[in-house]
């Protein structure tokens, strides 16, 4: 069977392509698993990887083959050491902001000020958040009730917490969210994976 992140990967691609867009910054790249993928596709003109841990960087720039025989050409992807709570002009370009995985590692009170940075001052064309759905918990054996699926998540949200989330920031920042699961869909609980796709 295909594993899960596979699959929300998958989703995350199909997403950037059904989008348009050709220069894409992975907000939170950790170790290049999605610019690995998205580099192989023609479409895609300019890839940032920004993440705040060198260690993840530099597994990402072998994992890529920066600056080696066989791997993209210079320009094509750069990966940049920095946080989510920083503007940072360098990937202003980024017609696509992808952020997988990601919010639910951050502090809840810090969430405004990247909501700001991203959907405010960076404000591309696109943005993509995906985050576990915390209603398929219950349907993990092992995990007791109101458990994280990993120890360095702050939160895990709902279906209707991760609605309403996307609602708040569509009145704020004039985006218009669509929202969909990725993985197998359980009646009750929803998919392991809730991703929503915001446009202006």
């Amino acid at each position: 069977p295909v594993r899960l992140h596979d699959r929300r990967l998958d989703a995350v691609v199909e997403a950037i392509r059904a989008s348009g867009g050709k220069v894409v910054a992975d907000l939170g790249c950790g170790e290049g698993k999605l610019l690995d993928r998205l580099v192989r596709e023609r479409w895609v003109q300019k890839l940032f990887g920004l993440d705040p841990a060198v260690r993840e960087l530099e597994w990402a720039a072998r994992r890529l083959r920066l600056n080696e025989a066989g791997g993209p050409p210079e320009g094509r992807v750069t990966l940049l050491h920095g946080s989510l709570t920083y503007r940072d002009n360098r990937w202003a370009e980024a017609d696509v902001a992808v952020l997988v995985e990601v919010i639910e590692h951050l502090d809840q009170d810090r969430l405004p000020l990247v909501e700001r940075i991203v959907f405010g001052e960076a404000a591309p064309k696109t943005v993509i958040v995906t985050t576990p759905n915390a209603d398929h918990n219950a349907l993990f054996s092992g995990l007791e009730a109101g458990a994280f699926r990993h120890p360095d998540h702050r939160f895990e949200w709902s279906r209707a917490e991760f609605e309403a989330w996307a609602a708040k920031i569509a009145e704020t920042y004039s985006y218009v969210p669509a929202i969909s699961g990725i993985g197998d869909v359980d009646p009750s609980f929803g998919a392991p994976t809730q991703m929503a796709v915001f446009t202006r």
